[in-house]
């Protein structure tokens, strides 16, 4: 296994190298689901959501979706050896139940990858829902719980998954980032700079999951194996790690970094930008891009709140990384009766978010 060294700061190449001009004069990356496939995964899905199986034993090769196979597999290959995402379009949300919705989305992650827990409750969902009206300058905020606009990041998983239950009154479009040209725009203007992609950086865990079991975690921004380029990064939580005492202080050469970075951001043409509208599904491989969303406006109404659904899939794919790559996983210790009486392992109870977290 062949690590890259730092002697040289080189362009990558890779279909995952593409800029947001290159993906809006192609349709390539939108999946529209056929009418077959639509029956198939609606009938699939309410028989997943009548047995309400214990999420924590069951496989995919229980609810087989012979005829939504090959688009599973082209899903796949889109962010395996692809541009690294596909927005899959032609669920009917709108006429789902939100249990129905949770059940077709949680099967189709199923037959994707494993789904895995996001907090430290152990939630296979994540509700990307507004429940209180803080903004990101709060550090007791929660990034999936407010309206403001979300700086580039990468998530903590191989695959994540959104659909759309309901969209904003304005706002809140999707928008995603290649790493590779991030690292490539890195390289042409700062080459300098690039070889501390490779270094290890230290991340905000508490502005991530305020019941993580520590205040920070550690991890390169990029690893590039036997030419396989994965980058993970978020400027913003970065940063704010560095008002922990205990964590190591940035170099100015790493701010300058950070900075380059947040600029590269907002080049034009670079990003592109989707409209979530109700039933669409993004898969990512969150190695291949970064993503973030604009602030939005939700609907007075709280039955029409923007209301997103989040799956983080392990997906075997073997790719190559760098020991001690993205962010530690903690299993939770369902050990004590407490803890056992969180746990949520069925679609009929994690189709519904937790209102009382992220407050």
């Amino acid at each position: 296994m062949t690590t890259k060294t730092f002697e040289k700061a080189n362009i990558i190449t890779s279909p995952a190298a593409w800029t947001g001009d290159e993906i809006n004069d192609s349709t390539d990356w939108l999946y529209m689901l056929s009418a077959e496939e639509i029956a198939e995964i609606e009938k699939v899905g309410a028989q997943f959501l009548m047995d309400d199986p214990d999420l924590r034993t069951i496989t995919a090769d229980r609810y087989p979706l012979p005829v939504t196979a090959r688009g599973l597999a082209s899903w796949a290959a889109d962010m395996d050896n692809g541009r690294g995402f596909v927005l899959v379009r032609g669920l009917r949300s709108e006429l789902y139940s939100d249990a129905l919705s949770a059940a077709i989305f949680y099967l189709l992650g199923l037959h994707l990858g494993k789904p895995m827990e996001q907090n430290n409750l152990g939630d296979l969902f994540d509700h990307v829902v507004a429940t209180s009206n803080k903004t990101m300058d709060d550090p007791s905020a929660l990034p999936s719980r407010t309206r403001d606009r979300l700086n580039f990041h990468s998530d903590s998983s191989d695959v994540v998954g959104l659909m759309c239950l309901r969209g904003a009154r304005e706002g809140g479009a999707s928008i995603l980032i290649s790493g590779v040209t991030i690292y490539n725009e890195i390289v042409r203007r700062r080459p300098d700079l690039a070889p501390l992609m490779y270094d290890v950086w230290h991340y905000d865990w508490y502005r991530q999951d305020h019941d993580a079991p520590a205040r920070y975690y550690s991890s390169p921004m990029v690893s590039f194996i036997d030419g396989v380029f994965s980058m993970y990064a978020g400027s913003n939580v970065i940063r704010s790690a560095q008002d922990y005492p205990e964590v190591p202080r940035m170099t100015p050469q790493q701010y300058e970094l950070l900075d380059l970075l947040d600029e590269i951001f907002l080049v034009p043409g670079l990003p592109v930008t989707m409209d979530f509208r109700p039933g669409d599904v993004q898969w990512l491989l969150n190695y291949a891009a970064l993503h973030s969303r604009t602030s939005y406006v939700d609907f007075p109404q709280p039955e029409r709140k923007r209301h997103l659904l989040r799956l983080w899939l392990k997906r075997d794919t073997g790719r190559p990384l760098v020991d001690g790559f993205g962010k530690p996983f903690q299993k939770v210790d369902r050990s004590s009766e407490a803890a056992a009486q969180l746990d949520r392992n069925h679609i009929s109870e994690i189709c519904y978010p937790r209102h009382n977290w992220g407050l």
